[in-house]
Parts: C-alpha cells; sequence; structure tokens
C-alpha cells in the first residue's frame, strides 16, 4: 500500500499498525478464552447455589459482563474482517500521517514529547497513541517539520512546534 492509499482510505477499511493488530488480536484471544470460561463458571456456581432468583445482583451483574464481553467480541470480530495491517514503507516521514511518530515541542512550558498518529481503535494516550480523530491529530495530520499547530482541548488553546517525524 502506498501513502497515497492511506489518504484515499476507504470508511470500511481498519488501517492499523502492526502493533495495534497484535493487541486488539491478543485482546480479542483473551476474551474468547479465559474470559468467556470465568463467566462461565461464575454462572455454574450462581446455578449450583441456587441463587437464580429475580432479586439476584451478583448473576445480573454477571450477565451485564457477558453481554459487554460479547459485544466487545463482536466489535473486535468485525474489525478485523475489514482490518488491513499498515506496511512500513506507506508510514510518512515527510509530514504526519497514520502510523507516524511526532515529536512535538510546547514552547511556552518548555516541554517536548512524542505520540504516534493512529486509529481511533487503537488510541491510548496513556502510551502516547493518538486517534488522527482527536483534536491534537486532526491538528497534526499533513503538517510537517518546523510548521506550528493550534488547536481546542479542555485546558485550553494549545499551540506544538513540529520538531521531528519518523517511522
Amino acid at each position: 500500500m502506498e501513502e497515497h492509499d492511506i489518504q484515499q482510505n476507504p470508511a470500511n477499511l481498519h488501517l492499523l499498525t502492526p502493533e495495534g493488530y497484535q493487541e486488539l488480536q491478543a485482546e480479542l484471544e483473551h476474551l474468547m478464552g479465559e474470559k468467556r470460561a470465568e463467566i462461565a463458571e461464575r454462572l455454574r456456581e450462581s446455578k449450583e447455589h441456587g441463587e437464580f432468583s429475580e432479586d439476584n445482583s451478583e448473576l445480573d451483574e454477571v450477565k451485564n459482563e457477558q453481554a459487554m464481553i460479547e459485544s466487545r467480541i463482536s466489535e473486535l470480530r468485525e474489525l478485523f474482517a475489514t482490518a488491513q495491517i499498515l506496511e512500513p514503507d506507506a508510514i510518512p516521514t515527510k509530514h504526519a500521517g497514520l502510523g507516524s511518530y511526532v515529536t512535538l515541542n510546547d514552547e511556552e512550558r518548555k516541554l517536548q514529547f512524542e505520540v504516534r498518529l493512529v486509529a481511533s481503535i487503537e488510541s491510548d494516550p496513556d502510551k502516547d497513541l493518538l486517534s488522527v480523530e482527536s483534536p491534537l491529530g486532526q491538528a497534526l495530520y499533513g503538517r510537517e517539520v518546523g510548521e506550528t499547530v493550534t488547536f481546542n482541548a479542555p485546558a485550553g488553546t494549545l499551540k506544538y512546534k513540529v520538531e521531528k517525524i519518523r517511522k
């Protein structure tokens, strides 16, 4: 896949970084294996103890958790049906794009940090994985080294200078 293909990505195609694909695949395997088995065991225990009464809040909690797990499994299966792994050669370095690591400088606060632009399904601010759909992601997308981006954040209007872009 070439860089221009990313910009013309059809809405039904989900481009994932190799690391994001592996993490989501591991999550799906965990949910389908360990979590389903855990929920089934908890339901069996409730049944054995005769806890299937109308006012059993623990059973309701297990059933709600089961529904959330099945919903997430379904969501991940649908994602993988349309997922494509982003090839390293398709990650842009001349401008910020999907898969790019972008080093930013906050001159006002004397901070420098790096984020990676990813699809929303992969985003994790705690790991500096930033959705291209987020306010900062949108402001960065297509920008080049030396450019300054300004965007609105919960903390107010922020301004960062793009210092470096890498794969």
